[in-house]
């Protein structure tokens, strides 16, 4: 079983940035960022496996940049002109496999507890 702890949640206006982290307490390989805002079904924000092939979601391209620290088992995610639209809960998703056919759907087993995000106008 793998833990993945977020961070780096808060709230800001729009326009600002934020960076979320997110450890996991074992190896593993693909990770991606999720977000639900209220009301609504939870969505992908961006994927990216070992190798360093990133997913976008159409909402967040040029806006948000995802990376990861395989020696660390850390995964960011770097928010730059933040929209009132971004508010949500984000979190982590992680698995070991390396090659996932979608990346941005829920197709991993270990999941984070999340990170509130907050973006007001």
């Amino acid at each position: 079983q793998v833990q993945l702890v977020e961070s780096g949640g808060d709230s800001v206006q729009a326009g600002g940035s934020l960076r979320l982290s997110c450890v996991a307490s074992g190896t593993v390989d693909y990770m991606g960022w999720f977000r639900q805002a209220p009301g609504k079904q939870r969505e992908g924000v961006a994927a990216v496996n070992s190798y360093g092939s990133a997913s976008y979601a159409d909402s967040v391209k040029g806006r948000f940049t995802i990376s990861k620290d395989n020696a660390k088992n850390t995964l960011y995610l770097q928010m730059s002109s933040l929209k009132p639209e971004d508010t949500a809960m984000y979190y982590c998703a992680a698995t070991r496999s390396r090659f996932l056919l979608y990346p941005l759907t829920d197709e991993y087993p270990y999941w984070g507890q999340g990170t509130r995000v907050s973006v007001s106008s």
